[in-house]
């Protein structure tokens, strides 16, 4: 299917972007203190990984086994948010990451194990959702102002459009349409939010970041939508 090849289009350049990112800046601010790139050398694998299996996904012959390798790297990142967690238990903060990884994860391995895929997408949703709660202020702040009506309108329905999507994928109840809705907001969040960002603050490394991250997760739920529900058959065809 042509749609599961654009899903794997953004979800590759997308991970190509996030390894150069990787190559280029290793502080805080761009990985928000995972512990692997205090090593510069693991790093720098990750990295490479990443733009490698990021290029090769778009093939259809070579896609399967470069989502094995992202489906890795990403859990291999995922793992990386765990000591965080630990030592901050209170604090939300620590686990938004640990989620918006594994839902990465869920992308990578759609093709392989759909249903495991599509369950994992909606616990993930669910944090997305808990996340804009969370930090509702900062949510609205990133709305742009000129979109009417309000800032608060649109953090409200967002977030309970998070919600709605991860009951539909946990319940199995329309859940190939509730992550195609959710991957058009994704989209919508990327243009809207990180691109004017990129352009009037592009010096910042936690621009590039986030808005690698954002398509990387709209990438995710684009590619968990086409194999839900699927026969394994047109699994196959679609890769």
């Amino acid at each position: 299917m042509k749609t599961a090849l654009y899903g794997r289009l953004v979800f590759g350049a997308s991970a190509v972007l996030f390894g150069v990112i990787g190559l280029m800046w290793h502080d805080a601010d761009t990985w928000q203190s995972l512990p692997y790139f205090h090593l510069a050398i693991v790093a720098d694998v990750l990295a490479v990984l990443q733009i490698l299996a990021g290029i090769a996904i778009a093939v259809p012959r070579t896609a399967p086994p470069a989502a094995m390798v992202l489906g890795i790297v990403y859990a291999v990142l995922t793992l990386g948010c765990v000591p965080s967690m630990i030592a901050h238990p209170g604090t939300y903060g620590s686990y938004v990451l640990f989620f918006e990884i594994l839902s990465l994860v869920c992308g990578a391995f759609a093709f392989y194990a759909p249903v495991a895929a599509r369950i994992g997408m909606g616990v993930c949703t669910v944090s997305f959702a808990w996340a804009q709660i969370a930090y509702f202020k900062f949510t609205a702040s990133l709305v742009p102002s000129w979109i009417l009506p309000n800032q608060t309108f649109w953090a409200i329905f967002t977030t309970a459009a998070f919600a709605l999507a991860a009951i539909a994928m946990l319940v199995n109840v329309q859940a190939r349409l509730a992550l195609r809705l959710m991957t058009i907001m994704l989209a919508l969040f990327g243009l809207l939010v990180w691109v004017p960002a990129l352009v009037t603050h592009g010096e910042q490394h936690g621009n590039w970041s986030e808005f690698a991250l954002n398509f990387l997760i709209t990438g995710a739920a684009w590619l968990v939508g086409e194999y839900t529900d699927l026969p394994r058959d047109s699994q196959r065809h679609s890769a």
